[in-house]
């Protein structure tokens, strides 16, 4: 027994080397932990438990037979993240670059079984050169299994990817259906095709970080929704995101303790500038409104027009919408519809309640916006936010106008409480635009035209530039004080706890894609 046991060790310790020394050496020298490394440093300390760790490929071709590493490329098991349980895998570049082969995924399968089995979050930790060549359709079939689980999983567990090196090719697919994205700067970066086929196809000429790196897809394509300094940072934005989150969509996230006392905030009453055209920012509303530091955003720098992220509000998790009047006004436009309506349904999946604070003069008007289907992408939100079932509740601070009225979470379409500060302006247009249509006539045939104008631009505004219509029909429950914001909002998120709503029976919607 002595000898078969030192046998075990000495397959585990081949194991736990990865691709041995020299490529280990190789990976600290580029900046980034081993896949080994990453999990452990993620789950708890000595929490984790390894599954497959002696599993080798099966290939023979290309004199593969004489190159067998045991873990063949990808760590996977399960842990604890401040005493939750979670699911891990971690491609590992020291080995054939982490190539996926059919072994390789099947590892990757197994823990996304138990995942969805038990009911705990899957953590994907990616740093891999692609599917093994040398496997031809076998490695094919192996991320087509990934992806197949990858939607079966969706709205059931939380699923993380983190990108901690290259993701290029179909390995981009199974990261891009995930529930989150995490980049690294610098060192990661994803792409359907690299640097060398567009140069080809395209002519044009790009490095690997211009075409995908953690910039690109942060602010250009949305791709990634968190960007990290270095792998460590990495880690610990995954532990941050998980606290606001639920184990599955059968429960809800775990409430932190809290005790309601004085929770006025007066300097939420100085915010709202008096000209209605001055910008001020969204963060410094949603600072005064929930608890102190616990706001984490989402998409930070892409579609800055609008705000997404984590909260605590008197102790419960709840997922921001915020139009931002520092970029564009505020305004909707095809990015900042996509990127609210992907939040939006996260959150109503994993019963997470949903604070729409609203400041918005319409939607992005011009050809660009159009010709890129601003009205498909608008109506992306619209259905996000009409289909959810979680608790809603809307603040209108300023601008409420046109259609953007309706599609942020108006009572219209199911929101279970809207208020309004007294600074709110509910109405078609801007007052001005308004007086230009209506009394167009009466402003053409004025000797002051502008005097004119200005009369009925007042006009207007007394009638609609302001919340008290809504509120006479209904439409908003309450005017308040923007300094009772807090305090309104923990008392109807607590009413709000056991909210039920029966919904229609059907396969799914058709939400337009």
């Amino acid at each position: 027994m002595e000898s078969k046991i030192k046998d075990l060790n000495k397959k585990l310790a081949e194991a736990y080397l990865g691709g041995g020394e020299k490529r280990i050496e190789k990976q600290h020298a580029n900046k980034k932990l081993t896949a080994r490394e990453r999990v452990l440093y993620l789950l708890d300390e000595g929490s984790f438990e390894e599954i497959g760790a002696l599993v080798t490929h099966r290939t023979k071709d290309f004199g593969m037979d004489k190159q067998q590493f045991y873990g063949d490329g990808v760590v996977t098991g399960y842990g604890t993240v401040s005493g939750r349980l979670i699911y891990v895998f971690a491609q590992d570049f020291t080995v054939f670059g982490g190539s996926l082969s059919e072994t390789h995924a099947e590892k990757i399968c197994k823990v996304m079984d138990l995942a969805v089995k038990v009911g705990a979050p899957i953590i994907g930790l990616n740093d891999s050169g692609g599917a093994r060549i040398q496997e031809g359709v076998r490695s094919l079939g192996g991320y087509a299994d990934i992806f197949y689980r990858n939607v079966q999983a969706s709205g059931v567990i939380p699923q993380l990817s983190a990108i901690m090196g290259p993701c290029a090719g179909g390995a981009v697919y199974s990261p891009a259906m995930t529930d989150f994205t995490l980049m690294v700067q610098d060192t990661s970066y994803m792409f359907v095709t690299g640097p060398n086929v567009v140069k080809t196809v395209t002519n044009e000429n790009v490095t690997s970080e211009e075409l995908g790196g953690a910039s690109a897809h942060s602010t250009k394509s949305g791709v990634a929704h968190i960007t990290s300094t270095n792998d460590v940072e990495c880690l610990e934005d995954i532990k941050k995101l998980l606290s606001y989150l639920p184990q599955n969509n059968t429960e809800k996230a775990k409430d932190l303790p809290f005790q309601l006392e004085d929770e006025i905030r007066e300097e939420l009453n100085q915010i709202i500038p008096d000209n209605a055209n001055k910008p001020y920012d969204m963060h410094s509303v949603i600072s005064g409104i929930i608890d102190e530091d616990s706001f984490y955003e989402i998409h930070k720098d892409y579609a800055e027009n609008i705000i997404v992220g984590f909260a605590r509000l008197g102790g419960k998790s709840i997922g921001i919408v915020a139009n931002q009047p520092m970029f564009l006004a505020g305004v909707l436009d095809v990015n900042s519809a996509k990127k609210a309506a992907r939040f939006v349904r996260f959150c109503d999946a994993f019963n997470i309640p949903l604070l729409v604070l609203e400041d918005v003069p319409g939607f992005l008007p011009g050809t660009d916006q159009e010709w890129n289907g601003i009205i498909v992408h608008g109506a992306k939100l619209l259905y996000a936010f009409s289909e959810a079932t979680v608790p809603r509740v809307t603040v209108i601070t300023r601008k409420a106008y046109g259609g953007a009225y309706d599609v942020m979470n108006s009572k219209h379409i199911g929101a279970d409480m809207n208020y309004a500060w007294p600074s709110a302006e509910i109405a078609v247009m801007g007052a001005k635009g308004a007086a230009e249509i209506i009394f167009k006539k009466e402003i053409d045939a004025a000797v002051d035209k502008e005097a004119k104008l200005k009369e009925k631009e007042a006009e207007y505004a007394e009638l609609f530039a302001n919340p008290y219509s809504a509120a006479e029909r209904g439409f908003i429950d309450e005017v308040i004080l923007p300094e009772t914001t807090r305090r309104k909002l923990i008392k109807a998120f607590a009413m709000l706890e056991d909210k039920q709503v029966d919904k229609p029976k059907r396969k799914h919607g058709n939400i337009p894609l």
